[in-house]
Formats: structure tokens, sequence, C-alpha cells
């Protein structure tokens, strides 16, 4: 019994006693059967956390976040990756929630019919994250995207430029990226502004796509004064493309990206862009899960919305 509390981490043991216990532990290489002490409570210790990509430089900041949070905690989280389908997120849903997991963090708010009935039905947590544009079905962490284009349209046109050209990924399955260019073009439409060319690409490299699709836009339309591109990684490409063409950056062209990806900090350039909060949408969710296990009558926001910052940087002149 002793044994048990201590590796359940329950009762009252001593210290000295907990010790001997864990060590001998240690020696034997025993590792307890969490699926058999499970099946009394139901539940196991794992958080299930479901992102789009471990390739976008996004997620493994919001994944740290995650760990940090759930360190003390007793939850582990274990990572599915969905690749932006649809489909494939319902599939690892319903593999992660076949092991009664403690609770799920589930990156953005869309999701199919089916994903959202198995989350509503599992009677756990469940904290939606990156995204407050929508209703979440359970509680949400992130920020507007909306809310974070209108004010990067807003930035710009206050600088004077005009003549503005954006890029960006392929959108129909990446809603996050699509909301902060609905809220970039309407921000822009407030003030009698209308985007004047634009292009959108799917796979391949950023920064090699960030570059071709630069050429390729001040050809076809030279007298662009502002580049606004979906993300830092392709944003960095046209930095290269216009230093490459002797472009006076940002007095010719202004430029700006999204994300705040600190990776690009040594580029020639700082890149204007704006912070996503990405650490902190995963601490906060991770919070949020690991009070509800705790304590099912915990108090929760059921939105948490946070303020993305701009970073104006060397490319976003500021009068």
């Amino acid at each position: 019994m002793t044994v048990s509390r201590v590796l359940r981490n329950r009762g009252d043991v001593s210290q000295t006693t907990r010790e001997k216990v864990l060590e001998a532990a240690k020696t034997l290489g025993y590792v307890p059967n969490k699926i058999a002490g499970a099946l009394a409570s139901q539940r196991v210790n794992l958080v299930a956390v479901i992102i789009p990509s471990l390739r976008n430089m996004v997620f493994p900041e919001v994944m740290s976040g995650i760990s940090s949070a759930l360190d003390e905690t007793g939850l582990q989280p274990v990572v599915g990756v969905t690749d932006y389908l649809p489909e494939k997120e319902e599939k690892v849903l319903y593999e992660m929630l076949s092991w009664r997991p403690s609770g799920v963090i589930i990156a953005g708010l869309e999701h199919t019919d089916a994903a959202k009935a198995m989350m509503k039905a599992s009677g756990i947590p469940v904290v939606e994250i990156m995204d407050t544009d929508g209703d979440p079905i359970d509680c949400a962490v992130g920020i507007s995207h909306r809310k974070a284009g209108a004010e990067m349209a807003r930035a710009i046109l206050k600088q004077g430029y005009q003549n503005i050209g954006f890029m960006g990924t392929k959108m129909p399955l990446d809603h996050r990226a699509r909301k902060r260019f609905e809220g970039f073009t309407q921000g822009l439409a407030k003030e009698g502004v209308e985007i004047r060319d634009q292009e959108f690409y799917s796979g391949g490299s950023a920064l090699a796509k960030g570059r071709e699709m630069t050429r390729a836009m001040l050809e076809r339309e030279p007298d662009l004064d502002f580049l606004y591109y979906s993300n830092d990684m392709i944003a960095a490409g046209g930095l290269m493309e216009l230093l490459d063409q002797g472009v006076d950056i940002p007095g010719q062209v202004g430029m700006a990206g999204f994300n705040g990806v600190e990776l690009l900090q040594g580029l020639p350039r700082q890149i204007a862009t704006m912070d996503a909060c990405r650490t902190e949408i995963g601490t906060k969710a991770a919070q949020i899960i690991a009070a509800r296990v705790e304590d099912k009558e915990a108090a929760y926001e059921r939105i948490t919305d946070l303020t993305p910052k701009i970073s104006f940087g060397d490319t976003l002149k500021r009068r």
C-alpha cells in the first residue's frame, strides 16, 4: 500500500520513505501500468494535443508553453498532427479519445460535425487554441486573427502606404490565415483602399516561394509601395529578393509578415511583424486543463482573448 501511494503520488508518506520507494523503482526499471490504474477512474494522465503541423514554426512554441505548464502536474501531453486536413483531424481525435485522456487541446475552431460531437460527448475539458473568432465547443484561448489583420492594415495606412500587394498560402483549410486576410482587406476598405495585387501558393519552400512571388508581383505592379505577407517565412524570402534588387526598404517599398518568428531575427533587416502570443497560448490552455482536472468545479474563462503587438522592425517606416 505504501508503494502504491508513492507511485500514485497519493497519501501521507514521509519524504524518506518516498525517496526509498522511488529509488527502488528506478533501480528495477519499474514503470507502473497506467492503463490498469485508469480502469477505475476511466481516465489516464494524458492530455491530447492536436495540431496541424510540426514543420510550421508556430506550433513548437505552443508545445513549449503546454509542456512547461504541465511539468509539475502529473499530466503529460501527447501530440497528434492533422496536416490541416479535417478528415485526418477527425481520425486523430477518435484515436486519442479512445485512450480516455484527461483533456484535449486542439488547434482552431473549425472541425467536422463528427469531431465536434466526439469532443462534446467526451466529458473532459476541451480547449481550442490559436483563434477566438468563433464559438468554442468548451473554451478557447488565442487571438482574434480578424482584429490582427485589421490592425496591421491601419498601421500600414498610417505610415502613408497606399499601393499594397498581398502574398500568402492558399487558405481553404488554413482558417486563421483566411481570417487575417479578411480582417486586413476590411481594414483597408474602411479607408477606401483596395489590395492592388495578390498571390497565393501551396507546398514547397516558403523562402523560395516568397522570393518567387515577390519578383513576379513587382514585375506585374512595379509601383507597389507595400508588400504584406501572411507569415514571416515567405516575408523573409521577399526581403531577400528586395535586397538583391537594391530596393530601398522601407522608403521605396515597405513590408510586413506575421508570427514574430524568433529564428528570423538574424536577417539583414528586421521584418515588421505581429507576435501571435504562441507560448502564452500554450501555457494558458494547459493551465486551464490542469486546473479543471484537479477540480471539476474550477472557474475558467470561456474565451481568453490575448492581444498581439506589432513590431515595426526595419521594414515598416514610422512617421
